[in-house]
């Protein structure tokens, strides 16, 4: 399986460190969205789509290459965010790029997010909320989440 994982980590780290464990699980290349050729994408067979949220949205620089996509047929694809605060139910900041993927012909399988450190304007002047997330538990349940994502790809092989 040939994965592509992007990934906007702009503030802090925490998309990041969140991309990088998913690539290792998924053997993924990891990029950032000035790096994706976009005549290249339909040689993938997994997309992952990341960024850090700023403002109860995706990160403008995912939303430029979303927007600059080919439609394509069914490639599947995931979503992955950090965040200082939880998604709101009515104003979901996963939604809106979700349906940009969606709408360019990927087939989205699923999303992930947790908390990361939020140090956005009056945050930090007392150091951010969310201080230490990503942890450790953050972190294996990227990779848990990355599994469930490729076996909806690639089922495991059943046991003997």
């Amino acid at each position: 399986m040939k994965a592509l994982i992007i990934c906007v980590s702009v503030s802090n780290g925490s998309t990041r460190r969140v991309a990088d464990r998913m690539a290792e699980v998924l053997s993924a290349e990891l990029v950032e969205p000035e790096g994706v050729d976009v005549d290249q994408i339909t040689q993938y067979d997994l997309v992952g789509f990341g960024s850090g949220v700023y403002f109860m949205s995706a990160h403008p620089r995912l939303w430029r290459l979303v927007c600059r996509l080919p439609h394509v047929e069914g490639i599947p694809a995931f979503t992955f965010f950090t965040s200082g605060a939880a998604e709101l139910p009515l104003v979901g900041y996963s939604r809106p790029i979700r349906w940009g993927i969606a709408r360019r012909g990927f087939r989205v399988l699923d999303s992930y997010s947790c908390r990361g450190l939020d140090t956005v304007g009056p945050l930090g002047w007392v150091g951010g909320v969310n201080k230490g997330h990503p942890n450790d538990d953050d972190l294996d349940a990227a990779a848990a989440f990355a599994i469930r994502v490729r076996n909806q790809i690639r089922p495991p092989e059943a046991a003997s």
